[in-house]
């Protein structure tokens, strides 16, 4: 018996996560007896600073990984799906022991997600709102993602063939039921934005294999429940950016210094406290990293 770590969302970079940071995270896997590590996108906004946190835990304990979003801005076509490093797990298969298998997958969206309809609405928003549109793909987005879905199927059908159980981590959302739709008229505009969270076919495509164990993803910035879905369990807890964490959220309403919580309106807030939001962050981080741990045994 192992047990497998997945972490989605580090933002190294936005998080400004230093080596003590990074040992705090090491420290709660240590706890937790994981013995591999995978990272389920979104390590960095830049590949070199991604491949030196993967280089990082390498030397403690095997770990792999697959872009996010954020490296792909980073990266040029052919590198996002087939990056030239022993560590990347990308439509690709890992073998945990002689039943189960860990597979990889980047993913991407379908905008089925959206409370718009008129893909080129959908686009029009992405140009103006979505940091995505700095990534160049070939095609449109729901057709990258049904090419991209047509080569994990190849994938998925041979590990079914062969009686193999699968792990898949992948970056993007791939079941609307960790998609949430705002009721507030104000907030209208994240229900459309949902277009670019991940893709319900992906989500209809997987629930055809009873071999699938767990699914695992981030992107959302939100953390849920573990939700068993046709036989398969999904888990979503991304470790997300400084202004969203629990722990921020505790120390900016303790110290009364705003008398609403909104996480989009703290950098200012934080900016002004930053020596001790710091100090407030030595002393919780563990709990942070601890809450977007997904440990599975296999």
């Amino acid at each position: 018996m192992g047990k497998l770590a997945v972490v989605s969302d580090l933002h190294a970079d936005i998080n400004r996560l230093a080596s003590e940071d990074l040992a705090q995270l090491l420290f709660v896997l240590k706890e937790k007896k994981a013995d591999r590590l995978h990272f389920a996108g979104d390590l960095a906004n830049k590949v070199e600073k991604a491949q030196a946190i993967v280089a990082y835990f390498e030397q403690y304990l095997p770990t792999t990984f697959n872009w996010g979003n954020h490296e792909m801005a980073d990266l040029s076509g052919e590198e996002i799906e087939d990056y030239s490093n022993p560590a990347f797990l990308n439509q690709k298969t890992l073998a945990l022991n002689h039943k189960t298998v860990l597979v990889g997958y980047n993913g991407w969206y379908d905008y089925r997600f959206s409370t718009l309809q008129d893909k080129k609405k959908i686009a029009a928003v992405k140009r103006l709102y979505w940091y995505d549109r700095v990534i160049k793909r070939d095609g449109s987005d729901p057709e990258v993602e049904e090419h991209l879905r047509s080569r994990l199927k190849i994938l998925l059908d041979g590990l079914k063939k062969n009686d193999k159980e699968v792990i898949l981590a992948t970056h993007f959302v791939p079941k609307k039921e960790f998609i949430v739709y705002q009721t507030d008229p104000k907030l209208q505009r994240w229900n459309e934005l949902n277009a670019f969270l991940g893709s319900a076919k992906l989500g209809t495509f997987l629930d055809r294999y009873d071999n699938i164990k767990q699914v695992v993803f981030g992107h959302t910035h939100r953390r849920f429940e573990d939700k068993k879905i046709n036989g398969t369990r999904y888990s979503c807890r991304p470790f997300g950016y400084f202004f969203e964490w629990q722990l921020t959220r505790e120390f900016v309403l303790e110290n009364k210094f705003v008398n609403e919580y909104n996480p989009m309106k703290l950098r200012g807030v934080l900016k002004t406290h930053e020596a001790q939001f710091k100090e407030y962050q030595k002393l919780y981080l563990k709990s942070e990293f601890e809450q977007a741990v997904t440990i599975i045994d296999y």
